[in-house]
């Protein structure tokens, strides 16, 4: 029996966690890019409005700058710039395998869900039944 409780809170927690990294795939990168450290960078001069356009959108960019390696991301709608080093990018990446293994997790536990209530056949119509304690 704890199995079986134990893998419906594991259940529900990679669920929960789907449902709250939900929303869309460029704040899912902002948000993972943030919580690698990498730190944002307004960019208030023309000079640096018009590199921010020049980059590719939604991707991390590796940039050499006076000897030093940097990986940079655009949001040009916000006018900032996400920059970080090797440790920042490293830090990223995991956070991206482990957004990814989540995912898969739901998905093979809404496979197996439906494949084990399949044996039953159908139910029919659900009707909802109040139920009374005294």
């Amino acid at each position: 029996m704890t199995k079986l409780t134990d893998r419906l809170i594991l259940l529900s927690s990679v669920f929960i966690l789907a449902l709250v990294a939900g929303c869309s795939t460029t704040k899912q990168t902002e948000n993972m890019l943030s919580a690698a450290g990498f730190r944002i960078m307004p960019a208030i001069t023309p000079q640096q409005q018009a590199h921010l356009k020049a980059l590719p959108p939604h991707k991390v960019t590796m940039v050499v700058r006076e000897g030093k390696t940097y990986f940079v991301y655009p949001d040009a709608p916000n006018k900032v710039i996400y920059v970080g080093q090797q440790e920042q990018y490293d830090q990223y990446q995991k956070l991206r395998l482990q957004k990814q293994l989540a995912e898969d997790q739901v998905q093979a536990a809404e496979m197996n869900s439906e494949a084990a209530w399949g044996v039953w056949g159908g139910f029919g119509p659900v009707m909802a039944v109040p139920v009374y304690r005294r």
